[in-house]
């Protein structure tokens, strides 16, 4: 009764079962090769949306208990411990580790329907509200003091790309119809987006804030959004049972990652995330 029970909770919040897989990643100038997959989830449910801290083995992700809410856990991949920093009522969904790195900030989805945007200490303790007024779905500190949102339409209207200045709340719309996938490019005063221009032309895209301008980077792979960077500016991105990749400096293709070890895990791909020192990669897939 209670899988069953869990089965239907997690198809009423829309989140399909899933777990994290951590690869080993060797990267050396134009070859690279991911190995040695370990479930460090492993758990019956949603697990999903990992976030590495940028100096500790640790990997922060969203996680569903019995009731179908979601908390904010963390592995830690030196020492194999799992523990949770969120227990609340609420749903903390898309941890990211603030820039100062004292809090993780997440979105905290609530009965009502609203979904603020929050930070909890590191430590523990009480939820901080950062934005309260939008519907936020994904978020990216690009410095300490401004935000990339993206922001869920209302009355059917599309979701909306957003760079806001937090201490005026000064915002601007960047664009519309983007997928969920924001992040600093390495090297660069700027941050990509996936733009889903039609039903078939989805285009990686970044923006750079001082110029006030935004570039194309590359086609997707064909109606796939999830994607992450690596240190030195390689571009991973999902496509459904492979993971494949490019370096948009030198490639116009994508070429598919070797996977020296746990080809047959890799099914139902979505999101992806690199470790700060490039040696580790997360893999959600499903479960």
């Amino acid at each position: 009764m209670l899988a069953i029970g869990l089965l239907l909770t997690l198809k009423s919040f829309g989140q399909a079962p899933s777990e994290i897989l951590l690869f080993d990643l060797d990267i050396q100038k134009n070859k690279l090769s991911i190995s040695n997959p370990k479930n460090i989830t492993n758990h019956p449910g949603y697990d999903n949306q990992p976030f590495f801290h940028t100096d500790l083995p640790i990997i922060y992700y969203a996680s569903f208990n019995d009731e179908g809410r979601s908390d904010i856990k963390y592995y830690n991949y030196k020492t194999g411990e799992t523990k949770s920093l969120t227990n609340t009522p609420e749903r903390e969904y898309s941890p990211t580790l603030t820039l100062d790195k004292q809090f993780i900030s997440c979105i905290v989805q609530r009965d009502n329907g609203a979904q603020d945007l929050c930070k909890y200490p590191l430590e523990g303790g009480e939820a901080l509200p950062i934005i309260n007024n939008m519907i936020v779905g994904y978020h990216l500190w690009t410095d300490n003091s401004h935000l990339a949102l993206f922001i869920l339409g209302k009355d059917k209207k599309p979701n909306t790309l957003h760079y806001l200045l937090l201490p005026t709340k000064t915002d601007t719309i960047i664009a519309e119809n983007i997928g969920r996938s924001l992040h600093r490019v390495p090297g660069e005063n700027a941050f990509s987006f996936v733009h889903k221009i039609t039903e078939t032309k989805w285009f990686i895209k970044k923006y750079n804030p001082r110029k006030g301008v935004i570039s194309v980077i590359s086609v997707t792979p064909p109606n796939q959004e999830d994607m992450c960077w690596t240190p030195d500016g390689k571009i991973f991105f999902s496509d459904g049972d492979k993971i494949v990749w490019m370096d948009p400096k030198k490639d116009k293709t994508w070429k598919d990652v070797p996977v020296s070890s746990g080809a047959e895990l890799l099914k139902g791909i979505t999101r992806l995330a690199v470790s700060a020192d490039g040696k580790k990669l997360a893999v959600v897939v499903a479960e």
